[in-house]
């Protein structure tokens, strides 16, 4: 069983914004790899919540985010030359700390250290009235896969949005990311849609 704790990064998450609150206590998942029957959420005391009603607290560890950042880019094949460019990372960062900007940041925390993230933002729809959230960028590192933590992050997206009135997430993988499919086949429905993109 694998202690996760979710934070949200920033000041202030989206859901303390809807609650007009400032922020969220410890939330601990504890959870093997794959989900059980039953939750098994507790907030900070120890109490058992219901699912999707875990807590989180704010994170605003740039130093402890990068590597996971630099990780996840690494994985994409973004690194050494193709590397984003560091203004880039910045602007993304100070986007997660500005209350008025629609992106979002969730870090997993495990005895201490942040094995994995998620970053989602919200955004309008032609299909929809209420906003949609599309689940950017999730990323574990590969010594902590196998424990829950991506699927915890995908659920904590999930917890989020629903507290912001929104009713579908959604978000894209390339065709060789076979592992991250095989939790995804199970949190959600693959739809068969292609993705396609021109850069200008």
């Amino acid at each position: 069983m694998v202690l996760i704790v979710l934070g949200a990064i920033g000041a202030t998450a989206p859901a303390a914004v809807a609650a007009g609150t400032g922020g969220y206590p410890y939330a601990h998942y504890h959870g093997p790899g794959t989900r059980p029957a039953a939750y098994e959420w507790t907030d900070s005391h120890g109490n058992a919540i219901s699912p999707y009603g875990y807590y989180f607290r704010n994170c605003t560890d740039f130093a402890a985010w990068k590597p996971l950042w630099d990780g996840y880019n690494a994985f994409y094949g973004r690194e050494g030359e193709t590397a984003l460019a560091p203004e880039v990372t910045a602007t993304t960062w100070r986007r997660f700390l500005d209350p008025a900007e629609p992106v979002f940041g969730l870090v997993a925390e495990v005895d201490g250290a942040l094995p994995g993230l998620v970053h989602y933002l919200f955004h309008r729809s032609t299909n929809r009235i209420e906003l949609t959230c599309y689940l950017q960028d999730l990323y574990t590192a590969p010594s902590a896969r196998g424990h829950g933590i991506g699927r915890a992050l995908i659920e904590g997206v999930y917890e989020r949005s629903q507290a912001a009135g929104i009713k579908r997430v959604y978000w894209h993988t390339h065709e060789s990311n076979a592992a991250g499919r095989l939790l995804y086949d199970k949190v959600a429905r693959h739809h068969g849609f292609i993705l396609y993109a021109h850069d200008l």
